[in-house]
């Protein structure tokens, strides 16, 4: 078998060889510099009505206790920043990384790939496999693997692809060479925090993001929320502000992955379109996007908030 060095560099390699922009490795450990900061953030109901984020707290800061025997936590980045973009016309925005195919099936599917190459280099392993799936912290965890660090938006952050980017893990019983972290560069930079049209980001509180106020959230989790958000004038599935405005997405680079490309419908798709449109399209345009997490009843109630709230501002 390779030395831990060795073989982490083979996994690395790996990676990038099936699109991953970024893998970093980090020690499989107690959170306890975290466990602090998750509880205080669940007492203070920043989490919404997302209970689930409520449960399972000592696997979500100890992935040994989510799958036993761990020993190293592969951080897998899979950016997806689009060449092509909405219709600028359009009245009604969603977020880019709903532009094209639902990520968790694609994202799973070349970490798989990736288990199966380590696995022909080092043996059976014991390992376990996450996209966006499992009570795990995965910013933090690609934090410590040296891939970004947290910015004052919550949203990881690469040195040189920015944070357009889906986080895949896998948890495995080999102890491989362990990553630094790479030190916050956010610094003096407020742009996301005083970009925030609904406070979801507070000044005073970097780095708290709270869900229940944010479009995000309002617009995919919980739509009863819109009728608070006056300040949404487009969105109707996700947000992107803080995004948009980063310093460190000027670097973007546009995904390699065909999957991730703007649908045509999206891309070309007018006000009247989004307001006309019938479930039956909704089945046809839709069809394995990530935007049917909203279903179909939400996404038109999305648009009609969204139009009201336009009308009710031209009066």
């Amino acid at each position: 078998m390779l030395h831990a060095k060795k073989l982490s560099e083979v996994i690395k390699n790996k990676a990038l060889d099936l699109g991953f922009s970024a893998c970093g490795i980090s020690k499989a450990e107690f959170l306890k510099e975290d466990s602090l900061f998750y509880k205080d953030w669940i007492a203070c109901n920043k989490q919404g009505n997302m209970s689930y984020l409520e449960k399972n707290i000592d696997k979500r800061l100890d992935p040994r206790k989510l799958h036993p025997g761990t020993k190293s936590i592969l951080s897998l980045l899979y950016n997806y920043y689009p060449q092509e973009f909405q219709n600028t016309h359009s009245s009604y925005k969603i977020s880019k990384y709903a532009y094209g195919k639902d990520y968790h099936k694609i994202i799973r599917k070349k970490l798989k790939q990736l288990l199966r190459e380590i696995e022909a280099t080092a043996g059976e392993t014991n390992a376990r496999i996450f996209v966006d799936s499992a009570p795990l912290l995965e910013r933090r965890w690609a934090q410590k693997s040296g891939v970004g660090w947290i910015g004052k938006n919550s949203m990881l952050i690469h040195p040189e692809i920015g944070s357009y980017t889906f986080i895949g893990e896998i948890l495995v019983d080999l102890e491989l060479a362990y990553d630094e972290e790479i030190k916050d560069y956010c610094e003096r930079c407020t742009a996301c925090l005083r970009a925030c049209p609904t406070d979801a980001l507070d000044m005073t509180k970097p780095y708290h993001l709270d869900a229940s106020q944010c479009i995000s959230y309002q617009t995919i989790e919980d739509s009863e929320k819109l009728g608070f958000s006056k300040e949404n004038d487009k969105w109707i599935f996700g947000c992107d502000i803080c995004q948009e405005v980063c310093p460190w997405n000027r670097k973007a680079a546009v995904t390699t992955e065909a999957k991730f490309r703007i649908s045509d419908f999206i891309k070309q798709a007018t006000s009247e379109d989004w307001e006309s449109l019938s479930e039956t399209d909704f089945e046809k345009y839709f069809n394995g996007s990530p935007i049917r997490r909203a279903k179909y009843e939400g996404l038109r109630k999305n648009v009609k908030f969204v139009n009201a709230n336009k009308k009710s501002k031209s009066l």
